[in-house]
This record gives structure tokens, C-alpha cells and sequence, in this order.
């Protein structure tokens, strides 16, 4: 009896030893929690302050997948791997240059008769604006009229901005430095082959462990590769029609709207969305005629929802498309950390973890998740 009424005592009074380590327990996972949280922060605001050398370094390795089948064939045709990766690098660093040099003097044009082309487009909206300035003008007097206090004078304080001279020698030194840095890096990737996946096999203790990462590794890099090429040839088309639709329909620099409209699709929904308003906006610019102004915009909106409605899916199938949220996300987390670049980058950054998380086992739920 006497035990029964220590028990029920304890109890009463809250000391109850399972009840202390329910407590515990929870104490312990709010500390996880917030551990995790710090953690996850510390690298948001790594990859942030660190965009220097984190961009160049995901871009080696983006372009390594895509690159690495190349250096594999000409090592079948007995070309050494080094030889191979200085081949193949020459032949992208020549195609950057050539696609640099067709696009460079077009967007100086443009850019070169902008103030005189945004005059025209100020004149022809004119017809819209002049409400809005009415209105404007009405507001202002209505507060002159109720304004009863005494005017002060603004103190404003001036901040010192860095000279232009200054952004652009900065700009310009960090654009040098992390191409030099992409390239060199990507040279070293595409010479070393597999060197770190022997690595890593050769860490793990047991056999069998080693031919499931060996079986892994492969079967992830091969889609990873099969997928990074067909975005890019999907895209390369897209460009194309987009600039023979903008040639046929008398738009000026087609070319250049061309390879403008294959780099912005890599970022899914806001890069095409981007495209079209500037193609709207230099329609406007150089017809007079309201179906002159539409059809350039509306070619680039048909063949990109055939694009991205019908070919892109069913030459990927239906298995590599994500979920529209996830995408949208990840464009706002990677554009937020590492701007245009990262924007560039954060679909394929996604689809690369979805495919590791299909083929992996204990991921299988996320990739679920990210899946359409």
C-alpha cells in the first residue's frame, strides 16, 4: 500500500521518471532542431558571401558531366586523358568565343540606340500615360490645399557611392577570376577521370557496399549526363526558331534574340516570361502596326509552350519533370544567393539531386517529392 502511495505521489507531484524523459527527449530535439537551423544558415550565408568561388566551382562541375562522355570517347580511340580533356576544353572555350563575338556586336547596338528607341516607346504610350499625369497633378493639389503646416526645410544627407570606375574594375576582376578558375578546375576534373570515385570506393569496407556505390555512381552520371545534354539541345533549337521566327517576321537582330531566348530557358517559367516582354518591348520599338507589335511576342509564346508543354517532356519523360513549386523555389533561393548565375544553374542543381535521390534508397521520399 504504502508503495502504491509513493507512486501516486510521484506522480501528483510531476516526478514521474518517464515523464522526465519524455521531457528530456523533447528538450533534446528543440536543441537538434535549433542546431540544424544555425547550421543551415551558416552555409546560406557561405554560399552567399562565397559566390566568388562557389559559381565557378558548380559551373566546372556542371559542365564536367556534360563534357566527361567527350573525353571517354577519345580515350576509346586511344587519345590520353589529359590530351582529351585539353581537346575538348579547347573546342568549348572556342564555341564560347565564337557565340561571344556573333552576340557582342548585335547587343552594342542595341544597347547603343536604347535612350532614342525607349523615347519612341515613351511617345507611343503617351496615349496612357497622359490619364495617369492628371491624376497625378489632381492628387498634388488636393495635398497643397489640405497642407495647413508650415513647411520645413529637407535635410537630406548624401551617401557617397563608389565610382563607376571603381563597379566595373571590380566586376570585371571577379568575372576574369572565376572564369579562370571555372576553366582551370574543369580541365583537372575532365583529366582525372574517376579518380575520385575510386576514392570514395575505396574508403567503403565492404565489397559489396562498393559495387552498389560503383553501380550508383554510374547509373547516376549517365542520366545526369543524357539529361544536361538534351536541355542543351533542346534549348539550341528553341533558339533557333525563335530566331528564324523573329528574322521571318522583320524583327532586327534576330540573332541575338535567338541565343537570348536558348539561355534564358534554362530558367524554367521566369526566363521565358523575361523573353517575351523583351521581345515585346523591341517590337513595340520598331513597328508602327498593333499586329506587327503581336505576332513577335506571340511566335516566341507558341513555340515556347510547344517546347515546354510536349517536347521537353516527351523526349525526357515524365519521370525528370519537377514539381512546378520546387522550381520556383529554387529559383528564388539560388537567384537570391548567387544572382543570373545561380538562376542559370538552379534547375539543373535540382534535377542532379532528384536523380541521386531516385537512385539511392533512403532518399526515395524526396525524390518524390521534387518529382511532377
Amino acid at each position: 500500500m504504502s508503495t502504491e502511495k509513493e507512486t501516486s505521489d510521484n506522480q501528483d507531484n510531476g516526478s514521474d521518471p518517464s515523464r522526465i524523459s519524455d521531457i528530456f527527449n523533447g528538450s533534446m530535439n528543440v536543441r537538434s532542431i535549433a542546431l540544424s537551423g544555425l547550421f543551415i544558415l551558416a552555409v546560406m550565408y557561405t554560399l552567399y558571401f562565397a559566390r566568388a568561388i562557389f559559381i565557378p566551382v558548380a559551373f566546372a562541375l556542371l559542365l564536367n558531366l556534360l563534357l566527361a562522355p567527350a573525353v571517354g570517347a577519345l580515350k576509346r580511340i586511344h587519345v590520353p586523358r589529359e590530351v582529351g580533356a585539353g581537346i575538348v576544353l579547347a573546342v568549348l572555350i572556342a564555341f564560347i568565343s565564337a557565340t561571344v563575338y556573333f552576340f557582342y556586336q548585335p547587343a552594342s547596338d542595341w544597347v547603343d540606340k536604347a535612350p532614342q528607341d525607349f523615347r519612341q516607346v515613351e511617345k507611343k504610350l503617351r496615349v496612357l500615360k497622359e490619364p495617369v499625369e492628371k491624376v497625378s497633378e489632381a492628387t498634388k493639389s488636393v495635398e497643397k490645399i489640405t497642407n495647413v503646416e508650415n513647411e520645413q526645410e529637407d535635410k537630406s544627407v548624401e551617401v557617397k557611392q563608389p565610382g563607376l570606375m571603381n563597379v566595373l574594375l571590380y566586376q570585371t576582376w571577379e568575372f576574369v577570376f572565376g572564369l579562370a578558375t571555372m576553366l582551370i578546375l574543369l580541365y583537372f576534373l575532365l583529366a582525372s577521370g574517376d579518380l575520385f570515385l575510386r576514392k570514395v570506393i575505396n574508403i567503403l569496407p565492404k565489397l559489396h557496399n562498393k559495387k552498389q556505390a560503383v553501380e550508383i555512381a554510374r547509373h547516376v552520371e549517365r542520366v545526369i549526363s543524357t539529361y544536361l545534354y538534351t536541355i542543351v539541345a533542346i534549348n539550341f533549337c528553341l533558339g533557333g526558331l525563335i530566331g528564324g521566327s523573329m528574322y521571318l517576321l522583320g524583327m532586327p537582330n534576330p540573332f541575338l534574340w535567338g541565343v537570348l531566348a536558348g539561355l534564358l530557358n534554362f530558367i524554367l517559367y521566369l526566363g521565358p516570361t523575361v523573353g517575351i516582354t523583351i521581345v515585346a518591348l523591341v517590337a513595340s520599338i520598331t513597328f508602327d502596326s498593333f499586329y506587327q507589335i503581336l505576332l513577335p511576342p506571340l511566335a516566341y509564346f507558341i513555340i515556347n509552350g510547344l517546347e515546354g508543354n510536349f517536347i521537353t517532356p516527351m523526349i525526357l519523360g515524365r519521370r525528370l519533370l519537377l514539381n512546378p513549386v520546387v522550381i520556383f523555389l529554387a529559383l528564388l533561393f539560388w537567384g537570391w544567393i548567387w544572382g543570373i548565375p545561380g538562376a542559370l544553374i538552379a534547375v539543373p542543381i535540382v534535377v542532379i539531386f532528384k536523380i541521386i535521390c531516385d537512385n539511392v534508397e533512403s532518399l526515395s521520399a524526396i525524390g518524390e517529392f521534387l518529382g511532377k
